[in-house]
């Protein structure tokens, strides 16, 4: 009788470098691949963005594994009670998966673990979706880091295991898995995006070789091409950060010119791991304040304001175009991201978990580590956020880093005829200005929704109650 493994797949959807199908593939005649669209209540469903990555990246993963002989059935329900099933209907000896890192998540695998060793399944996990597994990485104290810097450096000294090859696959061909359809909701971003592990390698290649020589300074500028937008890659694991790692390492050998330009670019992937180690070692952070006095920060309903923010119609030029970005490509770059997170969570003291929120379900690389990390990081309650709290001001962030208004431009066009000037302060536009560039305020354009001075003032006086500092940006 033939041995058969299962391998259930999760943010692993990659065949290189996939340490549970190599194992699987190593040690049993038969493989099976199962993805499970998971229904346990503990669990955060997926976003609507990512879901529509998801449906696409599955489609890719089946391919890939059916070109080695593997069929890739893709499930509905309680992911113990489809193991389960899983395991009846093909006789599997052993069960294999790729660890995942949130207490939920963790909680839901060792049930599983436990119940299924329990019965004479040889279940396994691997270390599959961050350089380094969290436990591994403590201070001095034998304590998790709580701030970046000494984590990056103890994370620089750590090896790095090496990606592990394709694995060959069975010999036997299997059934055909079962389809799935694709949700609805926001194709219009299929037009920015190529899904699936041999998009992710070609877009890894395309940024070591044209672009990560100008991203140390390139990377915060919204309106140039100069970041890798792997990260949605690596969130459903097409990638893996391993082989990022060791990618951008053996490029740096070859062009010793660009080592300063990797170091900077592994730093950040760097702090992917430093937010799963925060995920790892605290509760739940998507709904937990890392530091607990904010927990007593007295946040504003303000559904109006909320929804304005969603929709771009601040009357602030770039968080507009930020928030538009998002909704458009299911994307936004990162310096924006800080600039739209720090104008909710202060300027309108609205709760950083709506935003969060919407975040998750907007963006195609919402991540359940990185997503609440850098949320809390911007409000202020999150880790290393020395000082604790910034409010970015968006006129400013604006005049800095999209000067002529180019990102401006391309989001929100009802503004395009505005003078470099005044792209990102129209209110400050004389009415002639205005009139010249077609701009009524109020009425193509929102007049801007609130005074920054007064509501920085506010940020500072309910900061200032949780005897936290201060700084402005």
């Amino acid at each position: 009788m033939l041995s058969t493994a299962l391998v259930w797949l999760r943010n692993d959807l990659r065949l290189q470098d996939n340490p549970a199908l190599a194992a699987a593939c190593g040690q049993a005649e038969h493989v099976v691949a199962l993805y499970i669209h998971e229904t346990d209540e503990s669990l955060r469903p997926i976003g609507a963005a990512g879901r529509w990555w998801l449906d696409r990246s599955l489609e890719d993963m089946g391919a890939a594994l059916a070109g080695i002989g593997i069929a890739l059935r893709v499930e509905t329900g309680s992911a113990e009670a489809v193991l389960a099933k899983a395991i009846e209907a093909t006789g599997a000896s052993a069960l294999h998966w790729n660890r995942r890192y949130g207490p939920a998540e963790r909680s839901v695998d060792a049930g599983i673990k436990t119940r299924f060793s329990a019965a004479g399944i040889a279940t396994q996990s691997h270390p599959g979706n961050v350089l380094v597994e969290p436990w591994l990485i403590q201070t001095g104290q034998n304590r998790p880091y709580s701030v970046f810097t000494p984590f990056w450096k103890t994370l620089k000294g750590t090896e790095i295991p090496r990606p592990v090859g394709k694995p060959e696959g069975p010999s036997i061909a299997q059934p055909k898995g079962h389809n799935h359809t694709p949700p609805s909701w926001a194709l219009k971003i299929a037009h920015y995006w190529e899904v699936g592990e041999q998009a992710a390698q070609a877009r890894l290649t395309d940024f070591l070789a044209e672009v990560v020589r100008d991203y140390p300074e390139g990377r915060d500028f919204p309106a140039k091409t100069l970041t890798s937008k792997l990260s949605p890659h690596l969130r459903f694991g097409e990638i893996s950060a391993r082989q990022i790692w060791h990618a951008a390492q053996a490029f740096a050998h070859v062009h010793p010119e660009q080592a300063g330009a990797v170091d900077k670019f592994l730093s950040e992937l760097a702090w992917r791991d430093f937010s799963y180690h925060q995920l790892y070692h605290r509760d739940d952070i998507a709904n937990v304040p890392m530091h607990d006095k904010f927990a007593e920060l007295g946040w504003r309903h303000a559904p109006k304001h909320l929804q304005a923010w969603q929709r771009g119609q601040t009357g602030f030029p770039i968080i507009d175009a930020g928030m538009r970005e998002l909704w458009e490509t299911g994307y936004m770059h990162n310096r924006v991201r800080m600039l739209v997170a720090s104008f909710l969570s202060k300027n309108l003291l609205i709760d950083w978990r709506q935003g969060e929120r919407w975040f998750w379900d907007c963006l195609v690389d919402a991540d359940a580590a990185n997503n609440p990390a850098s949320w809390q990081w911007v409000a202020g309650c999150g880790l290393d956020a020395a000082p604790y709290f910034r409010i970015f001001n968006p006129v400013t962030q604006g005049e800095r880093f999209d000067a002529r208004g180019d990102y401006v431009r391309a989001w929100v066009p009802e503004l395009s005829g505005l003078p470099d000037k005044f792209i990102h302060q129209p209110f400050a536009a004389p009415s002639s200005v205005l009139a010249n560039a077609g701009v009524t305020l109020g009425t193509t354009y929102p007049k801007p929704m609130v005074d920054l001075k007064t509501t920085r003032q506010q940020a500072l006086d309910a900061y200032s109650a949780l005897g936290t500092a201060s700084s402005t940006d």
